[in-house]
């Protein structure tokens, strides 16, 4: 891509906030328990991105959490079960609809960030993204084994604004066990066995090991295996009432990931980091649009089979600075990811299908540069903590899968080629920088904490992102909390390439239209980020032994790119060339709730609730993505003895609402079409018991009343109904320590 223009200033103000000459006059204090940064100066001082964790729209999963209620595979199966948090698909049209993603706040999962250990993870964007929004992927969720998490952070609204394009809906952080001093490793073993043998059953096997290996210098390395078998091919025939819907495709996880620490003196530490894992997929016969071309012969040949395969490789080099006034933290991270996958069709109704032209792999470099720095300071009755940062990000992603000479390819005669199209050039890159200041000040019971972000994109300029969160201590008990950001996103590396092109020979174009050929998707380089101001306010209550909140949010979304439906020009007499473009603006707002309380010092009952009160297009009404109108999560945890534990886990969802207008073709889905998802509960139940020191064992049921839902189909054959939550199950957990 051609730059708009050339960010000398910006390039010279990073640079200078990465010189040692800045770095050597600001600190860090690195806490060696929980790898928290924080900042000891006199008075503990509180840092903005502290302040933004304690933010209404955020929270912590621990790995106490995990280990009462371990996940099948993925990491997702449990970070669902947090306030203002859905499993979606990438749109709402159902394809790949049991390749669910998290969803912060219904913004969709493109507009959920998610980090490992501050960084953020990619992967997906090596991915074809389709007309509808879709990618084949299971997101970022599932690249770091359960018990290598030493907690999950979540930060939604306004607060996630500081970590730039993509965290509109929020982040997710997942932050892996620190290293430490004494030598310590771990065994785990877990398998869960379905009560219906038509769904996949999983079982995974992890190991970590950290020590000193002088007194400066620690090590941490963490690997496993893991497996989760498909679905039966036919799970979902009668509920479809056909063989070509297919249930959940399985996964192989290969992980390995090592990290050295070392203390060079009181006020450096440096570390190296480095991992690569491995996820193959194990095929169930998905389509995409549920047809597959008619090729049953093929799919069931296929079924089992790995059928693509996510490679992930980082590197990274981590400085951390301690000094008596300040502290800095700078990062060089490269995040290589190879996608190879058997080749999928372009076109009509076998887009997303796999077809038979071979396996192509599509290779994702993303090189990272950040720093940021610490500063305590007091300024009359206030007292500061000032943050300044930068990155810069260079994205290369070459999709010869993607971006291959096709059987539609338009060129032809004089005046029928595509303007921009080149169907030999299968690379695409950007350039990006950012640098952002923010200032937590604290004012005797009141806490503001102002910041300004600046984006620079070499294709689609800058982009200001200012926020505002503030908090006031009411009474000793009570806090009212709230907070204003822009936030915004980026097209991605698909939607901005003129030669990713799709095409549809006429039953996926608009039916506005005579049809005369067909219709093209093209890469549009001149579109506008996405954007969005995030709004919340709400109350914490807090008596110690209970605590409840509330938190009203408010997310005025605009420019969210969608497959257009404009016709640019004709071409091969009568062919309609569309774009990717901006659409109108859309609401997304609702409540979170969450009640705390301690029954007695061995039993806790925690309660979330979501409600969604908007999740709609201004312009069609139609969702953003359908997820349900609300959401409630309850657990209780008993301690009965220092050995003994029990934990009941619910979970209730209300009505997911079928989309009934088809934007890419202009029209109402059928009524038959218009399938609601009903409200529906589903409860775990787990004991545990500490055999010994070094010995413990958990055991469960999930979904313990045994709630299926088989998928029907796509939005435009079953609505809602797009994808399988699996019945009752069994599960054993055993972690051995030493």
């Amino acid at each position: 891509m051609q730059s708009r223009s050339t960010p000398n200033s910006l390039a010279w103000a990073f640079v200078a906030l990465s010189s040692p000459a800045l770095i050597a006059t600001s600190a860090q204090a690195d806490d060696e328990q929980n790898g928290e940064n924080t900042l000891v100066i006199q008075n503990t001082m509180v840092t903005a991105e502290q302040e933004a964790k304690q933010a209404l729209g955020s929270s912590i999963i621990t790995a106490e959490d995990i280990k009462r209620h371990p996940p099948a595979n993925d990491l997702s199966d449990i970070i669902r079960r947090e306030p203002g948090v859905n499993l979606t698909g990438n749109s709402a049209s159902g394809a790949r609809g049991n390749n669910r993603q998290i969803d912060l706040r219904g913004m969709g999962p493109e507009n959920t960030l998610i980090l490992i250990d501050g960084k953020p993870s990619s992967a997906r964007n090596a991915v074809r993204y389709g007309w509808n929004g879709d990618r084949d992927t299971r997101g970022e969720t599932n690249w770091v084994p359960a018990e290598a998490v030493e907690r999950i952070e979540f930060l939604r609204g306004p607060a996630a604004a500081r970590y730039g394009s993509g965290a509109m809906g929020g982040v997710v952080n997942i932050i892996t066990k620190r290293p430490t001093q004494e030598l310590q490793g771990n065994v785990s073993l877990f398998t869960t066995l379905p009560e219906d043998h038509a769904e996949g059953a999983s079982k995974r096997t992890n190991f970590s090991l950290s020590g000193g290996l002088t007194d400066d210098l620690a090590f941490r390395v963490y690997g496993g295996l893991a497996k989760t078998d498909a679905d039966d091919l036919d799970i979902n025939a009668k509920s479809a009432n056909s063989a070509l819907v297919a249930g959940r495709e399985g996964v192989r996880n290969k992980d390995i990931n090592g990290l050295l620490s070392w203390r060079l003196n009181d006020e450096h530490r440096l570390e190296l980091g480095s991992g690569y894992s491995r996820q193959g997929n194990i095929y169930a016969g998905d389509t995409m649009n549920s047809n597959g071309g008619g090729d049953v012969e093929r799919i069931s040949s296929l079924y089992g089979h790995e059928t693509n395969v996510m490679q992930r490789s980082t590197y990274d080099l981590t400085h951390l600075g301690d000094f008596q006034w300040g502290s800095t933290k700078s990062s060089l991270s490269y995040e290589y990811v190879r996608n190879w996958r058997l080749n999928e069709g372009l076109a009509g109704g076998p887009e997303g299908s796999i077809n038979d032209t071979g396996a192509d792999m599509s290779r994702l470099r993303n090189t990272r540069l950040s720093s940021e720095v610490n500063l305590p300071f007091s300024f009359d009755s206030s007292e500061h903590v000032l943050t300044l940062g930068g990155e810069y990000l260079y994205e290369v992603l070459n999709d010869k899968g993607s971006l291959r000479p096709q059987s539609f390819d338009p060129s032809g005669g004089a005046g029928n080629e595509i303007a921009g199209f080149d169907r030999s050039d299968s690379k695409m890159s950007a350039k990006s920088f950012a640098l952002f200041a923010e200032d937590n000040i604290v004012i005797g019971d009141t806490t503001i904490t102002p910041g300004l972000r600046l984006d620079h994109h070499e294709e689609f300029g800058d982009n200001y992102s200012p926020s505002l969160n503030v908090a006031h201590k009411l009474t000793d008990d009570l806090t009212v909390k709230g907070g204003i950001a822009r936030a915004y996103k980026t097209p991605n590396l698909y939607q901005a390439n003129p030669n990713y092109l799709l095409y549809s020979r006429g039953n996926g174009c608009s039916t506005q239209q005579t049809n005369n050929g067909g219709c093209y998707l093209q890469g549009n380089p001149n579109l506008d980020p996405e954007t969005s101001v995030n709004k919340e306010i709400g109350l914490l209550y807090d008596r110690g032994t209970w605590r409840t909140s509330a938190t009203y949010f408010r997310n005025d979304y605009k420019n969210k790119i969608i497959g257009g439906t404009d016709v640019i020009y004709d071409i091969n007499s009568g062919r309609r060339v569309t774009q990717w473009e901006n659409a109108g603006k859309a609401l997304v707002e609702g409540v979170e709730g969450n009640f705390f309380v301690e029954l007695t010092p061995s039993l806790d009952w925690n309660t979330n609730l979501t409600l969604m009160l908007n999740n709609d297009n201004r312009d069609t009404g139609e969702p953003l993505s359908v997820i349900p109108k609300y959401t409630v999560n309850s657990t209780l945890d008993w301690r009965a003895t220092d050995k003994l534990s029990f934990q009941v886990a619910g979970t209730y969802f209300g009505k997911q609402k079928s989309p009934t207008y088809n934007y890419r073709t202009q029209q109402n889905y059928d009524l038959d079409a218009q399938q609601d998802v009903e409200a529906y509960g589903l409860v775990d139940v787990s004991t545990g018991y500490k055999i010994t020191k070094n010995y413990d064992v958990r055991f469960g049921v999930n979904n313990v009343f045994d709630k299926q839902i088989h998928r029907g189909g796509n939005a435009s054959s079953s609505g809602a109904n797009t994808y399988n939550q699996p019945g009752r199950a069994l599960f054993a957990a055993l972690n051995i320590s030493f």
